[in-house]
């Protein structure tokens, strides 16, 4: 009877340790850390801003090899508007 006591004491506290081990770990290494896992470097995309203009809608300004693109977000759809036009493009 004392032995079945002892083995569920130490049941529970092997099982409340694995817990707590995956919480910690979920917080030391969570998204944050597996997104450094990557090469600083490698990266090509990133999402420089991002404005709501309404609840359906809003504005994402996305860095895409050294190019800012600017996207209208929203009830399905997806607008681009066109790039503004190069400074040697003026006459």
């Amino acid at each position: 009877m004392l032995m079945d006591l002892l083995r569920a004491v130490f049941a529970l506290a092997a099982t409340l340790g694995l817990f707590a081990l995956g919480v910690y770990a979920a917080r030391r290494w969570g998204p944050k850390g597996l997104l450094q896992i990557t090469a600083p470097g490698s990266r090509r995309l990133n999402v420089v801003e991002t404005l709501s203009l309404d609840p359906s809608r809003r504005l994402v300004l996305v860095r895409l090899d050294g190019q800012d693109r600017l996207f209208l977000l929203g009830e399905g759809q997806e607008l681009t508007p066109p790039s503004p036009p190069n400074a040697s493009n003026k006459g």
